[in-house]
């Protein structure tokens, strides 16, 4: 797949590397020329500007940026974006692990409402970046499980076939419009993680332990 990064951070670094070595062809776009020519040489990318990334990105375009500027630069290339498929990784997380988006629309939604004509799924934001430096994350032998929102399947369909390049198995979370529970779980576990330095995985028993299947 074409594959293009806006953002040249920590986790255009993880996810980038992870898909070129599935073989993909990512361009990194950013808006410090040297270190985004810096990044993609560390990973074996192309590099470019923000613009250069997105038209690169046919396949799919991540948006690898800080939540505060996410909008502003998605609404800068709306006109490129028609028809592409957005993976939003963003984490609108506060200071007090509270949800920046407080009880509006999340993130990712703001990230659609920026480009109307790209196809957004929320996915890859619930782990620290060297997560996605392990090749591959699994854990006790089992994959590590990725959810994903959006409503276009194939849209989805793409972004399933990324998460298993890296390894990973996918997981329904559901249209766009549950992506604001994405985020504050992203939110919830960062506090338990970073805050308090529990294993927050123990919180949940197996599926079987679960209660009954709707």
């Amino acid at each position: 797949m074409r594959i293009g990064i806006v953002g040249a951070g920590s986790m255009a670094e993880a996810l980038g590397g992870g898909w070129v070595r599935a073989g993909h062809d990512v361009l990194v776009g950013g808006r410090d020329a040297g270190r985004t020519a810096a990044l993609a040489g560390e990973i074996g990318a192309r590099a470019g500007d923000l613009r250069q990334a997105a038209e690169h990105g046919v396949d799919a375009l991540l948006l690898a940026v800080p939540y505060g500027v996410a909008a502003e630069i998605v609404s800068g290339l709306a006109d490129v974006l028609g028809g592409r498929t957005l993976i939003d990784c963003t984490n609108p997380v506060a200071p007090g692990f509270l949800l920046e988006t407080g009880n509006g629309p999340s993130a990712a939604e703001r990230v659609a409402a920026a480009a109307p004509g790209a196809h957004v799924v929320k996915a890859f934001n619930l782990c620290h970046q060297s997560v996605w430096h392990l090749d591959p994350p699994v854990f006790d032998g089992r994959p590590l499980a990725v959810p994903i929102c959006g409503d276009d399947p194939r849209a989805l369909g793409t972004v399933r076939h990324l998460v298993r390049d890296l390894g990973c198995e996918p997981f329904n979370g559901g249209g766009l419009d549950r992506a604001g529970l994405l985020e504050a779980t992203a939110a919830f576990l960062i506090g338990l993680w970073v805050g308090e330095g529990v294993d927050a995985q123990a919180i949940a028993p197996p599926v079987e332990y679960s209660g009954p299947r709707a």
